[in-house]
């Protein structure tokens, strides 16, 4: 069973972010949620993303990657969008890395620092019409790191969601987070294959 740190979106840790979280414990792995929103939750990505910038995106990302202080070092890192970049981060730089899942997001891996490690296993999902997703470049992002790593898959599913998989928020979509989390459990278990 895998070890996973994962990081919430820019919307904090819902109900839904947990679900996600809980299911991936009832499948066996342990699965550790830092808060970097110190318990705050908000109403929209917008709202999110003005609280990233009141605190500080950089101070934000540190703490992000204080949040592996302690743990092993064998970590999955996986994180929703605002926290996909902690997550990215950390396999990029963090070693011993076993995987990493990111979800609605990517940003090219020089920016943090250097290229994408090719012994680190990746999985990235979006909507193609997500216009975060695919309106912002990061779908770009998201083929170099694929292209870059010896076993890296990028799944698109139909639609324009951006938080597609939390059950929590009006963005959820049924199927398509069904069929991410069916990859996710895949993904896991052939870590340990």
């Amino acid at each position: 069973m895998a070890e996973v740190l994962l990081f919430h979106h820019a919307q904090g840790q819902t109900a839904g972010f947990h679900a996600f979280a809980d299911e991936l414990r009832g499948a066996g792995h342990t699965v550790h949620t830092p808060d970097l929103f110190a318990d705050r939750t908000f109403a929209s990505i917008d709202e999110g993303m003005a609280h990233v910038r009141q605190v500080g995106f950089d101070d934000l990302l540190a703490r992000g990657v204080a949040a592996a202080d302690g743990l092993p070092a064998e970590l999955v890192y996986a994180g929703f969008s605002f926290g996909e970049v902690a997550a990215q981060k950390l396999a990029q730089s963090r070693p011993g890395a076993r995987g990493a899942l990111l979800f609605y997001s990517c940003v090219p891996p020089d920016m943090l620092g250097g290229p994408w490690p090719t012994h680190v296993p990746v999985q990235i999902h979006g909507m193609d019409a997500d216009p975060y997703f695919v309106g912002e470049g990061d779908i770009d992002a998201a083929r170099q790191v694929v292209a870059a790593a010896a076993h890296g898959e990028l799944f698109l599913y139909p639609g324009d969601q951006h938080y597609f998989a939390d059950s929590s928020l009006p963005s959820y979509r049924r199927e398509a987070a069904a069929l991410l989390m069916e990859r996710v459990l895949a993904f896991l278990a052939a870590l340990d294959g």
